[in-house]
């Protein structure tokens, strides 16, 4: 693809509790990809470790040795094929310190180029996980990326720093997943994320994990909010979609946005020297 373009891979299965049942998904997904002729290919949160408190009870006995060789299989699979992969997993720590909930980066030539750890857990993340405390970005194609997990998306103070960061494009995967029907998530999740890129102009890339009952399925954002495309709820799929610098997308903020994230709330000259202004009391 040409300099401002980038072909994503969106993919969505039910994560399970089996590293090597997830390990054995991604890899076909990997496969389907590259004959996609995807350059990104994107999962979902915890798409490879299985989400704790979730797939399984706990963190207690867990099989390390089993997740780090699946990884090593991936990176090796990414590397073959020449792909990049954002690969939702857990990240463990020196005990006692519980792990990061992450997504790793993994580049084409198989090797990990960055990884970002979960900043915001929800209180059941937090009896499993240790919160991170930073950005990563990374160029791909020219276009500026960053990466998110879930319960981010409820801190928009998050997104406003990726816009200073200069980000175009957002990686976001969820896991909302195994649940007994339609929730709030149903109503909010996408919303969110539609509205986050159109005050951010960003593109997004946003997987969930399509364990039944997956309240909402993967989707892919444009920088106006509008969703360009999204997978069958509680379906495994595969998406692709490109992100396209080039393209000119509908941003009412645009030569204001900047006076916002400097503080000032209007784009007004300032206080007006008129009584029939500042007094808030008349006709």
């Amino acid at each position: 693809m040409k300099n401002g373009t980038l072909k994503v891979a969106a993919c969505q299965f039910a994560v399970s509790g089996s590293v090597a049942q997830n390990a054995r998904t991604i890899r076909q997904f990997l496969q389907k990809a590259r004959k996609a002729e995807a350059e990104v290919v994107h999962f979902s949160e915890c798409a490879l470790s299985g989400y704790a408190g979730v797939d399984f009870g706990s963190f207690e006995d867990y099989d390390w040795a089993r997740l780090k060789a699946e990884t090593q299989g991936i990176l090796a699979l990414a590397g073959e094929l020449g792909l990049w992969v954002v690969l939702g997993s857990t990240h463990p720590l020196t005990p006692p310190h519980k792990p990061h909930n992450c997504l790793y980066l993994l580049s084409p030539e198989g090797k990990i180029v960055t990884r970002y750890d979960k900043r915001f857990g929800t209180s059941g993340d937090l009896e499993h996980f240790t919160p991170g405390d930073r950005f990563v970005t990374f160029d791909i194609n020219g276009v500026r990326c960053s990466l998110l997990i879930c319960f981010d998306l409820r801190f928009p103070e998050l997104y406003r720093e990726l816009h200073r960061l200069g980000v175009q494009c957002l990686f976001q995967s969820f896991y909302n997943a195994r649940q007994r029907g339609p929730s709030v998530h149903t109503h909010i999740m996408r919303q969110t994320m539609q509205c986050h890129a159109a005050t951010n102009h960003l593109w997004i890339s946003m997987t969930n994990s399509s364990g039944p009952y997956s309240p909402y399925p993967s989707c892919f954002i444009q920088p106006d909010g509008v969703i360009a495309a999204q997978l069958r709820p509680n379906r495994p799929g595969l998406a692709v979609n490109t992100v396209d610098l080039g393209h000119d997308f509908y941003d009412p903020m645009k030569g204001f946005r900047e006076l916002a994230l400097a503080g000032k709330l209007t784009n007004g000259p300032g206080p007006l020297d008129d009584p029939r202004s500042s007094d808030l009391a008349i006709l």
